[in-house]
């Protein structure tokens, strides 16, 4: 096997910020089964849905008219998961450019001493792959889910606050 010497520190190379992010909690959501991932993508909703509750319960007209503060506050839930999603998205956006990039970027000892290194051919092709079937279908998953959450809060808001005069 052919061993290419390669200056890159092993916590900065490509490849294996792939490993670690699929690996983490949150932001290795998208590789679960998409059942999984929808349901965690609920909790994570409902989980923020009484705090919403709370804090909309706060607003005089909305104490009286239960339905709005209902329907405000499973409106405004939304947010949280799209924060969420929005931040798998940047993750994987980073590893994506890092795996189709020709070059290494990459830092020796701290942020003042960057350098670069070009990726053997071999490493091109095994980091083009991994980013174009992996984590490509991924990207754009994830752009679809917060594309319909954000439209979803748009014809919410929509609805509501002709309602709220």
């Amino acid at each position: 096997m052919n061993k290419t010497i390669c200056p890159v520190p092993q916590n900065q190379r490509p490849i294996n910020e792939f490993n670690s992010i699929r690996n983490s909690w949150i932001i290795s959501w998208p590789f679960l089964e998409r059942n999984i991932f929808y349901r965690n993508l609920m909790f994570s909703w409902l989980f923020i849905t009484p705090v919403s509750l709370t804090i909309s319960y706060g607003s005089d007209y909305l104490k009286n008219n239960i339905y709005e503060l209902i329907f405000l506050s499973f409106t405004a839930s939304l947010a949280f998961p799209i924060l969420i999603l929005i931040r798998q998205w940047l993750s994987w956006v980073y590893i994506y450019k890092r795996l189709n990039s020709e070059k290494i970027e990459y830092e020796e000892s701290g942020w003042y001493d960057g350098q670069t290194w070009e990726k053997p051919i071999s490493w091109r092709a095994k980091d083009l792959l991994i980013a174009q079937h992996q984590i490509k279908p991924i990207l754009d998953h994830l752009k679809v889910i917060i594309l319909i959450l954000i439209s979803i809060i748009i014809s919410s808001l929509l609805f509501i606050f002709p309602g709220m005069n």
